[in-house]
């Protein structure tokens, strides 16, 4: 069984900056890639940034600039700082793992899901 636990969420000025942080455990052989997906109410999930295990980043466009993604391998954690935060960056944003598992004999990889955490941005 694997978990992610993420933090760091909260009430933010426009403009304040925010660190989120997502640690995995469990049953983990190793951790593919991760990244941050957001929700806004009433729209779709969307990747925010993603980092492979070696530490390729990927962004998307509305945050490119301002957000940072980065991961410790050591601690199975993965980070996102966020910079110049806008209102419509508010959203749920959720942790994503793709992890290597071992399946009855056989290792395998999965998706997993952190719970979310709430990010609002408002004066």
């Amino acid at each position: 069984q694997v978990q992610l636990v993420e933090s760091g969420g909260g009430l933010v000025q426009p403009g304040g900056s925010v660190r989120l942080s997502c640690a995995a455990s469990g049953s983990i052989f190793l951790i593919n890639a991760m990244g941050w997906y957001r929700q806004a109410p009433g729209k779709q999930r969307e990747l925010v940034a993603d980092i492979s295990r070696g530490g390729r980043t990927n962004y998307a466009d509305s945050v490119k600039g301002r957000f940072t993604i980065s991961r410790d391998n050591a601690k199975n954690t993965v980070y996102l700082q966020m910079n110049s935060l806008k209102p419509e960056d508010t959203a749920v944003y959720y942790c994503n793992a793709n992890v290597r598992e071992w399946s009855r004999t056989a290792l395998a990889d999965y998706d997993h899901w952190g719970q979310g955490t709430q990010v609002t941005v408002s004066s």
